[in-house]
């Protein structure tokens, strides 16, 4: 399975926030739309900020959460996938990079963005799929 097959039941929106915004609007860009990364955005990729991030920030010092910007407590090194890579190299990344997620990018434009929790959702209606594939090979039905 391809990315361009997730993203074509997911849908391809990604919510963005640019460098310069306070770090208390990307909380609650997190909060109110029940995710866990933004894209940082100016133009290009710029970054990624993740609940991690924000963790890691926090128990540092609580000041640097009223104080600091996106671009201060971001992900530079953005890590990112095409259209066209498939589920097994999309989770070897994930495991060996132990990121969440992924922006998805074609001809330097953003596409959308992937999780571990898509990945998973994914394989899981594959698993499904082959699963009553199989329950109907073996009650003689062709499915």
């Amino acid at each position: 399975m391809k990315l361009r097959d997730i993203l074509r039941s997911k849908g391809e929106n990604v919510v963005v926030i640019r460098p310069d915004a306070p770090v208390h609007e990307a909380m609650q860009l997190l909060v109110e739309h029940n995710i866990g990364a933004l894209v940082v955005q100016d133009g290009e990729i710029d970054g990624i900020f993740t609940e991690r991030d924000l963790l890691r920030a926090g128990a540092e010092s609580l000041e640097r959460l009223e104080r600091d910007r996106v671009r201060d407590l971001m992900t530079a090194d953005v890590v990112t996938v095409s259209l066209d890579a498939d589920l097994q190299e999309v989770m070897r990344t994930m495991t060996e990079r132990r990121i969440r997620h992924l922006p998805v990018v074609e001809d330097g434009v953003l596409r959308g963005i992937i999780s571990i929790g898509d990945v998973v959702n994914a394989l899981r209606r594959d698993i499904e799929e082959e699963n009553q594939h199989l329950h109907a090979y073996i009650a003689g039905v062709r499915a």
